[in-house]
């Protein structure tokens, strides 16, 4: 199976634990059997491997999203990088001349194209391989999945289809209605637009030929950035006439707001948190070190996290962004490729960082014009390279290293640093990245 993962969009609908650069796909909720905790991401590209191991996967995303995804996924994993954002359109237009292109995937195999994070079970892959194997039929240029509605949803667009049938051709669409309109398209037999359909790959790259022109990956790739803004629903689904709808009764839940993602939590408090017996209802989440008491309460949502606190009524949670969208902040908390980092203490001309690097990974090499710094290893064993100079460090080294110095650091096992950066002007553009030799590479190892 071919599998495209489009992960998008920004995460203020699930602040503090969501920003600009790490989405609520990226959040850590979900309890393996370890005990350690997933995210909806690596929770969907595990489910699909466990159905598929020898299957395609590839995600689509944007340029901010790529460190988080490699850091959950790991190096191997395919990615197609939107250079700006431009709507689902041009993003899957991408992902699919990608796939011819660079993966080398036939264009007469079937693509399933769905999102990263829906809250779903093995049944939810079962109905994708399903829809995989009705576009290579043919019958059909587009056959989308169909989510069975459990309520009069006003989040969703709704597929009208011709027939009750499991598989039926799409008589119409309807766009996100009220309540009272939704009764009625349900009474009708209409079912969720989730997002979810596949084709034949070479359809989606016919149609992109004709409506935009391009020649291949690489042409597409090098003017992206004047493409239109236009979704995939709106410029290919709603006009074409050969299409199917799948029906699909299993769980799935799109898990947008907190009153939905506490649903599908497992337990009621992720990290540092207490609940007497008298809440009902009540879920909290805590990234930081310092506990929370939750007494008494009501179907309430507590998420604690280096961005900021929510207290807020599970309900009322739902209308979070036009607040989030007020605030004026530094990003506190992102992953990296080769790891993590979470500012601790900002002042006018002096930031606070802890550093998280994985087993095996460094930082690029790269020095500052116009701030000094000091790392301060508080946990595992590694080696700096500073300015061509190398040597081991471990837990309780310091390491200077003055403006225009250039600097990176190798862990060996995890390596946790507190990063102290001095300068009247500390900007995140200020880093030139450069390349270790081969005299300074041999010397890191």
């Amino acid at each position: 199976m071919n599998i495209i993962l489009l992960s998008g969009g920004s995460g203020k609908r699930l602040w503090p634990l969501s920003n600009d650069i790490r989405s609520k796909q990226f959040i850590k909720i979900f309890k393996r059997e370890d005990g350690s905790y997933e995210s909806m991401i690596q929770r969907v590209y595990r489910q699909i491997k466990q159905l598929d191991e020898e299957g395609t996967v590839l995600i689509a995303t944007s340029k901010p999203q790529v460190s988080t995804i490699h850091n959950q996924l790991g190096e191997d994993i395919s990615i197609s990088v939107e250079p700006c954002r431009r709507d689902t359109f041009p993003a899957i237009v991408l992902a699919n001349a990608f796939l011819a292109d660079m993966m080398h995937i036939d264009p007469e195999e079937p693509v399933v194209i769905c999102p990263v994070d829906p809250y779903v079970e093995e049944d939810y892959f079962q109905a994708l391989k399903g829809l995989a194997e009705q576009a290579d039929k043919g019958e059909a240029n587009l056959v989308l999945m169909g989510i069975e509605p459990t309520y009069p949803s006003e989040k969703y667009g709704y597929i009208i289809p011709e027939s009750p049938e499991q598989t039926a051709m799409v008589r119409t669409f309807r766009e996100k209605p009220d309540a009272d309109t939704a009764k009625e398209y349900i009474a009708r037999g209409a079912l969720w637009n989730g997002g979810v359909f596949a084709c034949k790959l070479k359809y989606i790259l016919d149609k992109a030929r004709e409506m935009i022109g391009f020649q291949n990956y690489n042409d597409l790739l090098a003017r992206y950035d004047t493409l239109p803004g236009i979704s995939f629903d709106y410029a290919v689904a709603e006009k074409e006439e050969r299409i199917q709808v799948r029906r699909f009764a299993g769980k799935w839940k799109d898990l947008g707001t907190w009153n939905t993602l506490t649903e599908a939590m497992e337990e009621p408090v992720v990290g540092k948190g207490i609940l007497n017996a008298a809440c009902r209802g009540v879920n909290i989440v805590n990234e930081t070190d310092i506990p929370v008491l939750a007494m008494g309460l009501r179907d309430v949502v507590i998420s604690a996290s280096a961005e900021g606190i929510l207290v807020s009524d599970k309900e009322q949670s739902s209308y979070i962004k036009p607040f989030v969208d007020t605030f004026e902040q530094q990003v506190m908390f992102a992953e990296k490729s080769w790891g993590s980092f979470r500012l601790m203490d900002m002042e006018t001309e002096a930031l606070t960082i802890k550093v998280t690097l994985n087993p095996g990974h460094s930082m690029n090499y790269h020095s500052h014009r116009n701030r000094d710094e000091v790392w301060v290893v508080i946990w595992g064993e590694g080696r700096t390279v500073v300015d061509g100079a190398s040597r081991r460090v471990r837990a309780g080294d310091v390491i200077l290293m003055p403006a225009g110095c250039r600097h990176t650091v190798i862990a060996e096992t995890e390596l946790k640093m507190i990063e102290v950066q001095i300068g009247e002007n500390i900007e995140v553009q200020d880093k030139q990245k450069f390349v270790l030799d081969e005299r300074e590479q041999h010397l890191s190892q």
